[in-house]
């Protein structure tokens, strides 16, 4: 039997002359009878930086009979041009281009579907949006479709941490050289010298937009659903943080559906952390035999919302195993789901509203330290520790024991009377599942900025005093809270480091009985099958490496007895700041990493928070020695934002680039 044909690099012309480099697998004989293609079209670096993962997943979709193509973001990897920005008018017509000129190979029968992880995602929502012909389905894990709404930027149009984090990663990136074996000895230096001197630090362009506008529309398939003509299988995590998308998707894409929610943190689902797997290989093969071949291969007569509904467990920064059970739906909206209520009175939640004495709290700073990270990555100690670490910072309102089990599925919505004594104020809700022992496990948390109350695109400065009507939706869940459990609600002024603070410390009102929480409660439909089983995971045909030396990674939260003050510490790797640890490829490409995130606030003083960035990278084969390191730091004044950075490159010993950044960027109800 004839093996797949691995096309190591493959140029693929841009109408304005840029080449894009990809790497294909051919299915045997290809090129006597073509066959539908798959398309993966990210900036992280096919030749290096995703190689092991995408050996996981191309050469079976080969082996299953479709030509299957890598291919790097223009100003990525080794692709020419250079890189703008995120989701770039750029970047979506050259996904257009690409299918285009899939479609006339040879090899491809054109049809062509696509897929991709996280940034891979929103592409193929954003390419598909733009009908290119040949594109007959795709397959989009972990993304979304309103970058303002759900994106890594504003949560509840407060401003994230994650912003600067997500940035800084980008400096590095942006900075990486092509690979001189592929653009050539010659080359490579000029390309990289190109690149360099085009980078700008991103945290910084996106803190320009600190409103609803149109760089967050730009991309946000949420802006014209009916855009969307063809099949989508979204495949996400509930410890992801694209957890609404799915349900947005299911409730008004105007094409089939298909939505598969595991307890996994932001990874494909055959290498998903908590376990169980889900082998996405074969999963995503029945969609695109369907849809690209026209096998019936039964998935239009089964639901099409598979959700995994996770039991109660203690809290805990790094879980392996999520015990649970999958469950499905035929519909979203879905009549198996009605809404609850729970009245938040004085301190306790209520099936009936009762009035009492106003209730105030002014949350310390460092409140939110037990909250993990929005986004997990399976990262050891990045999931929600206890509850109770925070509580004392928070106003809490705790329901009776249940009596019965309660599944709940959806997003919870907290519909919150509040004053503040600030003109500018944002507010946490966190819904928690308490054990009958006290251990506090977050469910889910939303939040809202109160100068959003009125318009996204036009901030206006809270009165202070006065009392306003605000929704705060809470992040999709579906999780199952045992009998004798008591479901509790925390109210906060502030959530570090996920979401940056308000310039001063603010006090919150709320009146008993005025404001409730609405639960998304789900019952089994009693004519219901049982959810179809799941293929497992099979194992993936992974290149050889190797490592050298001892890396790792540490995540730690410190507290000075002495100021108070609070420093999250996020370590991985080696480096300059400890023994590094080399990933050997099957290229001769050796790869060191080093990563250093510190986050820390002093109790009293939202103006104390300081988020800093250290990162280091390597390339080494045989003469190539290119190294990569990067700082980067965010501050704030009561009136503005200060971002400085600085990007540092070495071909050899010689210093070849550096540059720095500074910004100061006005604070617009942020």
């Amino acid at each position: 039997m004839n093996s797949v044909e691995v096309i190591e690099t493959i140029w693929i012309p841009m109408p304005d002359g840029t080449q894009l480099a990809a790497r294909l697998w051919l299915p045997p004989n290809a090129h006597e009878n073509p066959v539908p293609c798959l398309l993966e079209y990210i900036p992280y670096r096919r030749r290096d930086r995703t190689r092991l993962r995408d050996e996981t997943m191309h050469p079976r979709f080969a082996e299953a009979g479709y030509a299957s193509i890598r291919v790097d973001i223009r100003g990525n990897g080794d692709s020419g041009g250079l890189a703008e920005d995120e989701y770039s008018h750029q970047e979506t017509q050259d996904g257009v281009d690409v299918i285009a000129w899939l479609a006339k190979q040879p090899w491809c029968d054109g049809n062509v579907g696509m897929f991709g992880k996280s940034w891979g995602a929103y592409n193929s929502f954003q390419v598909a949006a733009k009908r290119p012909p040949a594109l007959k389905a795709i397959a989009p894990v972990m993304g979304c479709d309103d970058r303002w709404r759900e994106d890594i930027h504003f949560y509840g149009g407060v401003l994230a941490g994650d912003n600067f984090w997500w940035g800084s990663i980008m400096q590095l990136l942006n900075a990486f050289p092509p690979d001189p074996e592929i653009v050539g000895e010659d080359k490579w230096r000029d390309l990289w010298r190109e690149r360099l001197e085009a980078m700008e630090f991103w945290p910084a362009m996106w803190l320009e937009h600190q409103t609803h506008d149109e760089m967050w529309r730009r991309g946000s398939i949420c802006e014209d659903y009916d855009a969307i003509n063809v099949p989508v299988y979204y495949f996400g995590g509930w410890a992801d943080l694209y957890r609404d998308t799915p349900f947005r998707i299911s409730e008004h894409l105007n094409v089939p559906v298909k939505v598969m929610m595991g307890p996994w943190s932001h990874l494909y689902p055959h290498e998903g952390k908590p376990t169980p797997q889900v082998d996405f290989i074969a999963e995503v093969l029945r969609f695109w035999d369907y849809w690209l071949k026209g096998i019936d291969t039964g998935i239009l007569d089964e639901p099409p919302l598979h959700l995994y509904m996770m039991d109660s467990m203690r809290p805990a920064g790094t879980q392996t195993h999520r015990l649970g059970r999958w469950v499905e739906e035929r519909s979203w909206p879905s009549p198996n789901v009605s809404n609850e209520t729970y009245w938040l009175n004085a301190g306790s939640l209520d099936a009936q509203a009762q009035t009492g004495a106003p209730m105030q709290v002014t949350s310390p700073q460092t409140f939110g330290s037990a909250g993990g990270v929005m986004c997990s990555f399976g990262i050891p100690g990045d999931l929600p520790l206890d509850c109770r670490i925070d509580a004392a910072g928070a106003m809490v309102f705790r329901s009776d024991k249940l009596e019965s089990s309660l599944d709940i599925l959806g997003q919870p919505e907290v519909a919150l009377r509040v004053s503040v004594d600030q003109p500018q104020a944002f507010v946490a809700a966190l819904l928690i599942d308490e054990a009958p022992d006290g251990a506090q496990t977050l469910i889910s948390r939303g939040f809202f900025n109160l100068m959003h109350r009125d318009s996204d695109t036009e901030p206006t400065p809270v009165v202070p005093g006065e009392e306003m009507d605000i929704s705060i939706q809470l992040h999709a869940i579906g999780y199952n809270v045992p009998v004798s459990h008591r479901i509790m609600v925390q109210l906060a002024t502030a959530y570090w480091p996920i979401l940056w603070p308000a310039p001063t410390p603010v006090t919150a009102t709320v009146v008993p009985g005025s404001s409730a929480l609405s639960l998304p409660v789900r019952t089994n439909a009693p004519d219901a099958p049982a959810p179809r089983d799941l293929p497992v995971p099979a194992p993936g045909s992974v290149p050889p490496t190797s490592t050298r030396g001892q890396g790792g990674s540490e995540t730690t939260l410190t507290r000075d007895a002495h100021t108070g003050r609070l420093t999250e510490r996020v370590f991985i790797g080696g480096g300059v700041m400890g023994p590094s640890a080399k990933k050997v490829l099957e290229t001769g490409t050796e790869i060191s990493d080093t990563s250093e995130r510190i986050y820390s606030i002093l109790p009293d003083d939202p103006l104390s928070a300081i988020a800093t960035m250290r990162q280091e990278t390597r390339f080494e084969r045989g003469d190539w020695d290119a190294r990569i390191k990067t700082w980067s730091q965010q501050t704030a004044t009561a009136s503005d934002f200060v971002l400085n950075a600085t990007v540092e490159c070495w071909d050899g010993d010689t210093l070849f680039f550096k540059t720095e950044w500074n910004h100061v960027i006005p604070r617009n109800g942020m």
